[in-house]
């Protein structure tokens, strides 16, 4: 398959995952509702649902109440369409792609829910989570193993550390301020990540996390003066770095050490 290919396939997820987004909060099918203008309610022709094409076409705009699209839309199917070409161009048509591949589309769902809500949908994370198992149950090789019970326990382990890290930080993070430091929607969602990455990546997607949430903080609190800021972007943000450069990350650092 060609990275071109996957490319378009996935804006058409994007497509999907944008459905997600505005539905899932509001706890409605994904599946069973045609797409409809928010505005007008009107539904979507086919040929103004094209992902990128159609949003660029009509200029972000309803072709029937020509109320203004928001460019969130056309950000999540390019943004899908990048990171699923970009996997498959590290992964090849592999185990690894498929699975990081529907680890990346629960992350930009969580993110850009977190961001508009401050939410995590369980369906992202708990859904995700046994996603994550099944397929290292599936496919071990995801952990570069060959064994199906290796896959599982490495999957296991990355689901405790994964969230038993989020949770410890906010259990001190709590005793420290005086006031819930993180939610669990985090918790959840780095559990989730873990099932994916296993325990040495996730560890590593949580030291990389307080970097961009750290910088994107600072840069907020002077802003708009926010305190409490979504931490689910930074944690998939990180996840995804860490797919990417992770094993780079840790040979380094294990070198540096001896």
């Amino acid at each position: 398959m060609d990275k071109a290919i996957v490319f378009v396939l996935g804006s058409i997820i994007g497509s999907f995952l944008n459905v997600c987004i505005y539905r899932l909060p509001k706890g409605k099918s994904v599946i069973f509702q045609p797409s409809s203008c928010p505005g007008c309610g009107k539904h979507i022709l086919w040929h103004d649902n094209i992902p990128v094409l159609s949003y660029c076409a009509l200029r972000g705009r309803c072709r029937f109440c020509k109320a203004r699209i928001s460019p969130r839309y056309i950000i999540v199917e390019i943004l899908t369409a990048g990171v699923l070409a970009l996997i498959f161009a590290a992964f090849g048509m592999t185990p690894k792609f498929f699975a990081y591949s529907l680890m990346a589309c629960g992350l930009i769902v969580a993110t850009f829910v977190d961001f508009e809500i401050h939410e995590i949908p369980d369906q992202v994370s708990i859904g995700g989570l046994i996603a994550g198992i099944s397929l290292s149950a599936a496919f071990p090789s995801i952990f570069d193993v060959t064994l199906r019970s290796h896959g599982i326990l490495n999957s296991f382990a990355g689901i405790f550390a994964g969230g038993g890290s989020i949770y410890i930080m906010g259990f001190f993070g709590e005793l420290v301020f005086g006031r819930e430091a993180m939610g669990g929607g985090d918790v959840k969602l780095m559990a989730m990540i873990g099932s994916f990455l296993g325990w040495k990546l996730v560890i590593l997607t949580f030291f990389i996390a307080p970097i961009f949430g750290a910088v994107i903080g600072i840069i907020l609190r002077i802003k708009d003066g926010r305190e409490i800021i979504p931490y689910g972007p930074y944690l998939s943000l990180a996840a995804l770095l860490t797919v990417f450069f992770g094993e780079r990350i840790l040979r380094v650092f294990l070198r540096g050490m001896y």
